[in-house]
């Protein structure tokens, strides 16, 4: 198994984390502040016939609670694979990019019956606003659905598969996401991950 120590002695590994961390750092930082300008852009309201079978019910704390146990879950059976963890953090980043210009180019406005679901990690990051125009894609069932991905053991496997099928549901159910913005994110996330995960073959060839 790579160590951290055996990882960041190779210079090329190290010089990819550092670029890592910097590139996801000024990723996040402009996708808080794109957050703020589609809130204030207007979009259009969808019809969604899924939608508007059932009334709203308010699932926050559930949604929450299953998306910082999977964060938790993936770090501490993560941080040990340094490997991993850079193809994660990687995936992650592009992910990000990629729903940044999915949401450009939809501006969308919440569905009218939407419940508020108050994000602590996006508030912090958000100055305190409660965002309801950051729909497609969903992030939250993207995110675990890119953890589901990058697990290897297949109880963990398991167990994100299934959290990301209760968020997906949960976020449909609150309303906070049309039915396209939750079916699309899986997609998404795969398509982040076999790109990261098949640049790294590339290069490991190569060097080989």
């Amino acid at each position: 198994m790579i160590t951290w120590k055996s990882f960041l002695k190779d210079k090329k590994n190290l010089t990819e984390f550092i670029i890592t961390m910097i590139v996801l750092i000024v990723v996040l930082i402009s996708f808080s502040q794109f957050l703020n300008f589609i809130e204030q852009r207007e979009g259009v309201v969808l019809s969604d016939p899924i939608l508007k079978a059932f009334k709203p019910v308010d699932l926050t704390w559930l949604t929450f609670a299953l998306i910082y146990l999977s964060l938790f879950l993936f770090i501490i059976t993560t941080i040990n694979k340094p490997d991993r963890l850079l193809i994660a953090f990687q995936a992650y980043c592009l992910m990000v990019i990629f729903r940044i210009i999915a949401m450009y180019l939809t501006p969308f406005e919440a569905p009218e019956t939407s419940l508020l679901l108050n994000d602590p990690f996006v508030q912090l990051f958000g100055e305190g606003k409660i965002l309801t125009k950051d729909l497609f894609f969903s992030g939250h069932t993207g995110t675990l659905f890119l953890l589901f991905l990058l697990a290897e053991n297949k109880v963990m496997k398991y167990i994100f598969l299934l959290f990301t099928l209760n968020v997906g549901t949960a976020v449909l159910l609150q309303h906070v996401h049309y039915s396209i913005d939750v079916f699309v994110a899986p997609f998404v996330a795969y398509c982040a991950y076999r790109i990261i995960k098949n640049l790294h073959l590339k290069f490991s060839k190569e060097i080989i």
